[in-house]
């Protein structure tokens, strides 16, 4: 075994000031978390329950296996926004009847858990994620349909959420509506264009117009139940295949549902594994306060890995990206991750090389980022930084194993798309609350715009104002810093969430599980041109 030899010391001052800095980091994610469980607030929770009503997250639990792990995404989404953090909306993947399925249940507790463009998005997420990776989806419904005064974000797009449930559908993905209350107008098609549909009596609502528009549009007079409620699904129009007769009974129908899907997985359990030799806690003080001081990025994976086991690949070579074979959770793994943070043509060929063979192995990579981006300068360039950076994106980009990306400290400029970004369609990516991601460090870009204003005005031979020019520096600088950090980027759902270190490998495990449900193959060519 190549087991990895840990230098931490976890009792020295380094260490310990790392270690705080990021507690004091996890505290605040922990307060905006706390918004998203929160809900709508005390008012309408209490109104909700008053109701005889489970709340979200109460209902997903009862639905899930018990004592095991509910992988929960995206769940700082519309952070920063107008809306309630979390979008009235809880998306994740969880194991139910054994089998791992992607959930999404609305929020009625804010706006009766009405879709706005950012739940909207996280919704579209989900879908992605179910269809990539070959999840069920089950649907825990209860929601009025789209906000309204933020119909001209979600009506054209929001469309995509029905053309998915038939998409999933059609690829043999089951798909699984459970109707607690509303379900009306659009929403009306989420059970529409499911495969398994399960009402609740007495609160299920399915209907395309509510009683109000049937009377405007037609004059007739109607009510809830008898237009669209639970039992006349069941009984006469056919919609409902499963009557339920409270909460607790529909979801032990949809996890009946789920039992006889026979849905299966295309890889078989890769078995018990080794956990690392070294503790999970010391994760915490790995990554500086300042990122512009370097880390060993082999002491994050010494605590990630099966065993601590790593066999490294060309050590010698591009010594400033770290790259080599593990398994993690019995899972096999291709690990890039960035050791000094600037890449320079060696790591470029390196990484490019890297990922063609594991390509041709079909083994999954795992992007850990630390980097400034690609090296710039005069010798690099005439040494052809740009080819070699192309050739590593190009490799990534074509790349046809499934891709994980853990942000650990700064993923910036082109660096972060060689190092398989948002943009890159990783399966799955995760932030630590250390990281930052933008163009460039803020400090760079408010560098670059003072020295272009500057160049300017000496093109015109006019003076230039100092005092204006600190000022202009110090407002970007500050933007930038805003602008580039997790919470933000989560909000935004450029990742899939904000992620405790302590956590990496059991959520990496989760994701490395769902992935091996659909199959998968390696590129063995197709990569495009690589400029040599």
């Amino acid at each position: 075994m190549t087991v990895l030899t840990s230098v931490l010391d976890p009792n020295g001052p380094e260490h310990r000031a790392n270690r705080e800095a990021m507690l004091a980091r996890l505290a605040e994610l922990d307060g905006e978390h706390a918004k998203a469980l929160a809900g709508g607030g005390e008012k309408y929770v209490a109104r909700h329950r008053k109701r005889g009503k489970l709340l979200a997250r109460e209902r997903i639990e009862l639905l899930l296996d018990p004592d095991t792990p509910f992988l929960e995404l995206s769940p700082l989404a519309a952070w920063g926004s107008e809306y309630t953090v979390g979008a009235s909306l809880v998306t994740g993947i969880g194991v139910v009847e054994g089998v791992e399925c992607l959930i999404t249940a609305n929020d009625p507790t804010v706006r009766g858990g009405a879709s706005n463009p950012w739940s909207l998005r996280k919704a579209l997420r989900a879908n992605d994620i179910a269809l990539a990776n070959r999840l069920p989806c089950i649907s825990l419904v209860e929601s009025g349909g789209a906000d309204l005064p933020s119909q001209k974000e979600i009506f054209i797009p929001g469309g995509a959420i029905f053309r998915d449930l038939t998409r999933l559908s059609a690829a043999g993905i089951p798909t699984v509506a459970v109707v607690f209350g509303n379900s009306t107008a659009g929403g009306a098609y989420i059970p529409g264009m499911s495969d398994h549909v399960i009402m609740v009596k007495e609160r299920a609502k399915v209907f395309l117009g509510g009683p109000p528009l049937v009377k405007m549009a037609t004059g007739e007079e109607s009510d809830d139940e008898s237009l669209g409620g639970a039992e006349m699904h069941a009984r006469v129009s056919g919609l409902a295949d499963h009557f339920a007769v409270d909460e607790q009974d529909a979801l032990r129908q949809a996890r009946r549902v789920v039992a006889r899907l026979n849905h299966r997985k295309a890889y078989g359990d890769p078995g018990a594994a080794e956990p690392p030799k070294y503790d999970a806690e010391e994760l915490l003080g790995i990554v500086p306060g300042d990122l512009k001081s370097p880390f060993d990025p082999r002491e994050v994976i010494a605590r990630i890995v099966d065993a601590s086991d790593f066999d490294e690949f060309k050590p010698l070579y591009g010594t400033s990206l770290t790259t080599g074979w593990a398994t993690l959770h019995g899972y096999p793994v291709g690990v890039l991750a960035n050791a000094r943070g600037v890449l320079f043509s060696e790591e470029s060929q390196k990484a490019a090389q890297f990922i063609q063979l594991a390509n041709q192995r079909d083994i999954p990579l795992l992007f850990l980022h630390n980097t400034t981006g690609y090296m710039v300068g005069k010798e690099y360039e005439q040494g052809g930084i740009i080819k070699h950076g192309a050739m590593m994106i190009n490799a990534v980009s074509n790349s046809k194993v499934p891709h994980l990306s853990v942000l650990m400290g700064a993923s910036y400029g082109a660096g972060h798309y060689g190092m398989c970004g948002r943009a890159y369609d990783p399966r799955f990516l995760f932030a630590w609350p250390s990281a930052k991601s933008a163009v460039m460090g803020p400090q760079q870009l408010a560098g670059v715009l003072s020295i272009v204003a500057r160049q300017s005005a000496a093109a015109k031979g006019q003076p230039y104002d100092e005092e204006a020019d600190a000022a202009l520096r110090a407002m970007v600088e500050q933007q930038i810093e805003s602008e580039s950090l997790p919470m933000f980027l989560s909000g935004r759902l450029y990742d899939d969430g904000v992620i405790d270190p302590r956590d990496t490998r059991t959520v990496l495990g989760l994701c490395l599980s769902a992935i091996h449900t659909a199959p998968f193959e390696g590129a063995r060519g197709g990569f495009g041109v690589f400029r040599m």
